[in-house]
């Protein structure tokens, strides 16, 4: 199933439950307006409601992985987003901006993990993007930088508070301070990404392994990884052990334990089921 919008490429194999997204406007190199964020969340959350995902890559086309928030929206003084004039406006902003940030939330939300392809540059609004993904694997041309910073604002839809749980925190403050270009090996050093390809053909390549290693396993224990993960990331070992107590009573499963070794011991492909479908989604 491919579906093609006017940002990205969606395609979905239901047989692997492999989704792709790729970013397709490589002539304004992949930037964002601020009509990309819902279409992005709306894409993610509609592969989470239906329960057949099990792994989705984010990749792009052209030179860069994406230049970010387009500048043009920022250089317009009357743009609806833009207005911070009195109370009521500013309190208008802070709402849209949650609803953007809000919008790479659904990528840390999804059941199924993300893996974020970048070759070239990742830049400002992209960085946050890919911070928000599970696994980040590069080109050896890709780059990494904080832009905002060089426009005099603060980077605002999450690079901040993620990048210091996923690279060493004076890094991620070196790089907020200066918007200096981490280039892919260094980025590989400071465990920006998990590895590093020589092309964006080895790249995809790469990424797609991933994502077959990672559908082939249980997509409920998978699902249960990424919860367990996030809550111990944003809570204290005690809390997250006693959460992880909760969720496993919820999700131990005899059944799909007894398939997994199955497979494992015939070296043959598992069979799972896909997750439930969520209330209310299409």
């Amino acid at each position: 199933m491919t579906t093609t919008a006017a940002y990205f490429r969606l395609d979905h194999d239901d047989t692997s439950g492999i989704a792709r997204l790729t970013l397709a406007r490589p002539e304004q190199m992949n930037t964002m307006d601020p009509a990309f964020f819902p279409a992005l969340r709306d894409a993610v959350r509609a592969l989470d409601a239906a329960g057949r995902t099990r792994v989705l890559v984010i990749a792009s086309t052209g030179k860069h992985f994406s230049a970010g928030m387009a500048l043009d929206v920022f250089g317009a003084a009357d743009h609806p987003m833009l207005q911070v004039g009195t109370a009521r406006a500013r309190q208008g902003f802070q709402a849209g901006l949650r609803g953007l940030m809000a919008c790479f939330d659904a990528l840390e939300e999804a059941r199924f993990p993300v893996i974020c392809a970048v070759q070239g540059g990742c830049i400002g609004g992209a960085l946050d993007l890919a911070a928000a993904c599970d696994i980040r694997v590069c080109s050896a041309d890709a780059f990494f930088t904080v832009q905002e910073i060089h426009i005099g604002m603060v980077a605002d839809l999450g690079s901040l508070q993620r990048l210091p749980k996923i690279v060493a925190p004076g890094m991620a403050r070196q790089m907020a301070y200066t918007g200096e270009r981490v280039p892919a090996e260094r980025a590989l050093a400071i465990g920006l990404v998990n590895a590093v390809l020589p092309d964006a053909d080895a790249l995809a390549a790469h990424a797609d392994d991933l994502a077959r290693q990672i559908a082939a396993k249980s997509p409920l224990a998978i699902s249960g990884s990424k919860q367990a993960l996030n809550i111990a990331r944003d809570h204290g070992t005690a809390e997250a052990l006693a959460q992880m107590a909760m969720l496993q009573g919820a999700l131990f499963d005899l059944g799909e334990m007894a398939e997994a070794i199955r497979a494992w011991k015939s070296r043959e492909p598992a069979r799972f089921e896909p997750l439930a479908p969520l209330p209310g989604g299409h």
